[in-house]
């Protein structure tokens, strides 16, 4: 499968549950690489997405999109964008939950959602930056995202505490 033959689309309100258990095989398989846990996840269940998956905030900036290896087969791919709402801020967006399934990796699959968001992004009336996160031994992650023109700017460490132990996380930037 390369990037082109990758369906990417804007998830909604039925998306729900296959978004949700795609998001606890990540949260499961890479503790690391999330801030929320597996067990947070279960307790708040599939509605705490709700409103990122009814769409009535796309246009400003706050939106989930999935892949799929082409129409009605399973989810294989999640990432969101959150825009940061207030006055001052405004200019920027987060990169946020970003999974490709072990058996779509290293297919295109990452890189097409993350060009769809950032065609998105960059039709958004006053949107200069785009953020994210990423764990500092995460190579593959990194790669990809440097390859979308994101350069790190520093360093968060002890970003996550992962039963008791500490990972630090990478903060990266793309101007738009």
């Amino acid at each position: 499968m390369s990037e082109n033959a990758v369906l990417v689309r804007q998830l909604g309100p039925d998306d729900r549950d296959d978004y949700f258990n795609l998001r606890l095989r990540g949260l499961k398989a890479h503790p690391d690489s999330f801030g929320q846990s597996y067990e947070e996840a279960l307790a708040k269940g599939p509605s705490q997405h709700n409103a990122m998956l009814d769409g009535s905030r796309a246009a400003e900036g706050d939106f989930l999109l999935g892949a799929y290896a082409s129409a009605g087969t399973p989810l294989i791919g999640v990432v969101g964008l959150i825009r940061i709402p207030s006055d001052k801020q405004r200019h920027k967006a987060a990169v946020v939950g970003m999974y490709v399934a072990p058996e779509a990796a290293g297919r295109g699959v990452g890189r097409a959602l993350l060009k769809e968001l950032l065609r998105r992004a960059s039709r958004m009336d006053g949107l200069r930056q785009i953020q994210l996160l990423v764990g500092s031994r995460n190579e593959a992650a990194r790669k990809l995202y440097e390859s979308l023109g994101f350069r790190k700017y520093g360093c968060e460490v002890g970003a996550l505490n992962v039963g008791g132990v500490f990972h630090d996380a990478d903060l990266m930037a793309l101007l738009i």
